[in-house]
């Protein structure tokens, strides 16, 4: 309910949480980040929708995602869809225009989507709400002016020790997790063992999240060697952006599979491209 009514931007009043729905359908590509919930607007039943994404996305663009996610969830489930994407990172989403554009004559298309960028989210006013659903975003917002980064984390860590929930070492390590997009490890580490009581389940928490970090990393890393030898061209700048936006570890296994038998580039892309998050 907390990103519900932040897609409504906390001034909707008369929303009621009916059900979080888990896409079956093959033509609803969405992976485990997203989020689809069915609630009753004034009365009426719709869905609102949230695409995380950590960067910018080129191939396809974010505006083009975002119409097929939105057209698919229309066919399949047959209501209204309130959809938002959210950068996570500070620098993504600059450029993202919140719609789809088709501008032929008599062919027009154009579908809209709300763009929410966290660094532009007023943090302070996050931390003072305690909204538990989004407290763990909050050292990806914008902070006061007056404020450090690391002062910063050191609020959003207290506040989020001060929230009542029934695993208290998962909330703070999904904080750890999501802040290592701009703050180093050890920083997050520290602050969370000065800060908390939870500090030998949090830093075992912590240390699995990221073995599993490392192991995508490595992945990764493994994908874009086997491209360069088999191809003998340099296609980290091609391929690494989209790679880093894939969390899954059995997809980057497929396209790592993909990249060893490769006999040319549009090869490895079609893989790449098909079912694509």
């Amino acid at each position: 309910m907390d990103f519900v009514n932040l897609c409504f931007k906390f001034e909707q009043q008369n929303v009621a949480f009916l059900e979080i729905i888990t896409p079956e359908q093959p033509t609803i590509e969405m992976h485990q980040a997203d989020m689809l919930i069915k609630v009753r607007l004034s009365g009426e039943e719709v869905l609102v929708h949230f695409e995380f994404q950590t960067t910018d996305s080129y191939d396809p663009e974010m505006a083009l995602r975002m119409a097929g996610y939105i057209v698919r969830t229309v066919e399949t489930y047959r209501l209204p869809v309130y959809s938002s994407v959210i950068y996570l990172r500070p620098d993504a989403g600059r450029s993202d225009p919140g719609h789809y554009v088709q501008d032929i004559v008599g062919h027009q298309i154009f579908i809209q989507y709300q763009v929410l960028r966290l660094i532009e989210m007023d943090g302070e006013q996050v931390l003072d709400a305690k909204p538990t659903g989004l407290i763990p975003f909050t050292p990806l917002m914008k902070r006061p002016a007056d404020v450090g980064a690391e002062e910063w984390l050191r609020r959003c860590i207290q506040t989020a020790d001060s929230i009542d929930v029934p695993n208290k070492p998962a909330y703070l390590g999904s904080l750890a997790v999501l802040g290592n997009l701009v703050y180093e490890p050890e920083t997050i580490l520290n602050i969370i063992l000065e800060e908390t009581m939870h500090q030998p389940t949090i830093v075992e928490y912590l240390a699995e999240e990221a073995h599993q970090q490392g192991a995508r990393k490595n992945a990764r890393e493994a994908i874009l060697e086997a491209l360069a030898l088999r191809l003998q061209i340099d296609t980290a700048e091609t391929f690494k952006l989209t790679l880093d936006a894939i969390e899954d570890m059995e997809r980057l296994r497929q396209l790592h599979r993909a990249a060893v038998l490769a006999d040319t580039l549009e090869d490895f892309t079609q893989v790449l491209e098909s079912n694509q998050d």
